[in-house]
């Protein structure tokens, strides 16, 4: 199975990421809908589209508005968006309200349930997350192979997710600060290195891919791969565009 990082930032992007948007081609499926969501168009191959919302931040969201140009160049004979009731709810309310952007696209908002199924023989399962405003992280299975999707959470290996996330071949893991800002991350609900390294191999995952960079970070290494490194060398750090098989 493929997936494509599109953006690899949160809050804003900047010169080498976008916010938050993964695609897994073959299934249509997308996980969040940031900044990044424009260049969905492009990897496209199925005629129906399901976008899964970790939460409603404007850096996870904000891609839904671009719709328009999505299905314009990719027809598309139906686009669903599963969300938490309160996070489809504040979308409708705010985001397309018609002060700040005058038409809704046409998609179908579809509140989350305990597992969805996916091609393939595939299950996406939710579990809830702390941080500000409520969030999700997800789980897909398949016979053969797995992955989960975390963000915007403060990393802790004694949490209640660490089970929802065990022994998956692949984990997007938000990591949007260096150790040396921890106190950072515990403030504004994000993780640093070496906690999320920690999660990684408390969980017994495959492989980590640190995703959610602190946006004024542009260069090669933004969180010190290193330390993630010592504690769980099977780390890489996401790039925006960087293709996954797992």
């Amino acid at each position: 199975m493929r997936i494509i990082l599109l953006g690899t930032t949160g809050y804003h992007p900047n010169d080498r990421r976008h916010t938050p948007c993964m695609v897994l081609p073959k299934c249509g499926v997308l996980l969040d809908a940031g900044t990044a969501m424009y260049r969905v168009g492009r990897y496209l191959e199925t005629p129906e589209i399901d976008i899964f919302l970790t939460h409603a931040h404007i850096d996870h969201v904000i891609g839904l508005t671009y719709l328009f140009d999505i299905v314009r160049d990719h027809p598309l004979r139906h686009v669903r968006v599963h969300g938490l009731p309160e996070h489809l709810a504040a979308l409708d309310e705010h985001l397309f309200a018609s002060v700040l952007f005058p038409k809704k696209p046409a998609f179908e908002s579809c509140p989350l349930t305990d597992g969805v199924d996916l091609p393939g023989g595939g299950r996406l399962t939710h579990f809830p997350l702390e941080h500000q405003g409520s969030s999700v992280g997800f789980r897909l299975d398949w016979p053969d192979r797995s992955m989960a999707y975390v963000t915007d959470t403060t990393a802790d290996s004694a949490a209640d997710y660490v089970s929802r996330i065990a022994g998956v071949d692949l984990l997007l893991h938000e990591c949007y600060y260096s150790d040396e800002h921890a106190d950072w991350a515990r403030k504004t609900g994000h993780s640093s290195t070496s906690l999320v390294a920690e999660v990684a191999k408390k969980a017994g995952v495959g492989r980590l891919v640190l995703v959610h960079i602190n946006p004024s970070r542009i260069d090669d290494d933004p969180v010190g791969l290193g330390t993630a490194q010592i504690l769980f060398p099977r780390t890489e750090i996401g790039e925006d565009l960087m293709e996954l098989e797992f």
